[in-house]
């Protein structure tokens, strides 16, 4: 949810590296060692780069529910 407050759209592009818990949800690869000094940094020390801060809340949010799934019939 965007609660930054800008009044205008960014484009830049983030580097960052996944922390174990996110790479397993998304079954890639562990990141590199944390004393890789060529490694990038962790995605909340990515945004605070761009002066940006994540935080963790709570909001409602739309959630669209799929109950059943069929295959088209042939007609």
């Amino acid at each position: 949810m965007d609660q930054s407050g800008l009044s205008e759209k960014c484009d830049f592009t983030l580097t960052f590296t996944l922390d174990p818990a996110q790479a397993a949800r998304l079954g890639g690869a562990l990141p590199p060692a944390a004393d890789n000094p060529d490694a990038a940094p962790d995605v909340f020390a990515a945004f605070q780069q761009l002066g940006l801060k994540l935080e963790s809340t709570k909001a409602p949010t739309d959630v669209m529910v799929i109950d059943k799934v069929e295959k088209p019939s042939e007609n």
